[in-house]
């Protein structure tokens, strides 16, 4: 349940439209409610000021679709993540109005807040290859109400892609960086900029980057101070770190 249907119904105890025990009966699910296969946290949104998200990866179609749905009636955004198109079409089958990212993977419910503010978010990916990890933590961060903009195939293997973009990447009030391979492109941007960065590895690669492993110890082992590292394929985290670091010091 987010904060506005919190206060609403706090008012409509006060004005005398709703009994104690109704509201009770409503608010007696917080802070979560057992499915039986699942504890979801319907308080996250007022601890945290953003909703728990659907990880499909490892459930069941019927499952994701009853979390869902248990998610939507509490509150008038959910998100879903590392969701396929049959997921998707199960969903819309219960929200006609649910938007499917294919690239990111990320089925939303919902519109996103607006944007906060000024500050923006560089996504950068170093290959086409890396897009759909960069675009979840994309369109995750845009969901948390954060203005964001999109740096794509800029890696060290053509560092000169990288210079003709200075103005972008030194105007970003937070950098979210994604790589496979060796991973070296986080630390070639966090040698040049005085903002957060946040790296993240991604299981593309031939053989001996062993599904992100190499890529991700290369970014742990970076010398370059003020980059955070986040496991491998985990756009959403990412989106989420960047969106956390570009709001502080902001009311909501």
């Amino acid at each position: 349940m987010d904060k506005k249907k919190i206060e609403n119904l706090l008012q409509d105890v006060k004005d005398g439209k709703l009994a104690i025990d109704e509201a009770m009966s409503i608010l007696k699910n917080l802070p979560y409610e057992d499915l039986g296969f699942a504890k979801i946290d319907t308080h996250r949104t007022l601890r945290r000021g953003f909703p728990e998200i659907v990880l499909c990866t490892g459930k069941t179609i019927e499952q994701i679709v009853e979390i869902v749905a248990r998610f939507s009636s509490k509150s008038d955004f959910v998100m879903a993540t590392k969701a396929d198109k049959a997921v998707y079409e199960a969903i819309k089958k219960i929200k006609p109005d649910a938007v499917f990212y294919e690239i990111a993977q990320i089925v939303q419910i919902g519109q996103c807040e607006k944007a906060r503010g000024d500050k923006v978010i560089l996504v950068v990916s170093a290959g086409t290859s890396d897009i759909p990890v960069a675009e979840e933590a994309a369109i995750t961060a845009e969901a948390m109400g954060n203005t964001v903009e999109r740096l794509y195939d800029i890696g060290v293997a053509g560092v000169h892609r990288l210079l003709e973009n200075k103005k972008k990447i030194f105007g970003a009030n937070v950098l979210v960086v994604v790589a496979g391979m060796e991973g070296a492109l986080p630390s070639v941007i966090g040698g040049l900029v005085d903002k957060p960065v946040i790296a993240v590895p991604t299981s593309v690669g031939y053989g001996s980057s062993f599904e992100g492993i190499s890529a991700l110890l290369g970014m742990l082992n970076s010398c370059v101070p003020g980059i955070a590292v986040m496991n491998i394929d985990n756009g959403f985290g990412a989106g989420y770190f960047a969106g956390v670091i570009n709001q502080m010091g902001e009311s909501k």
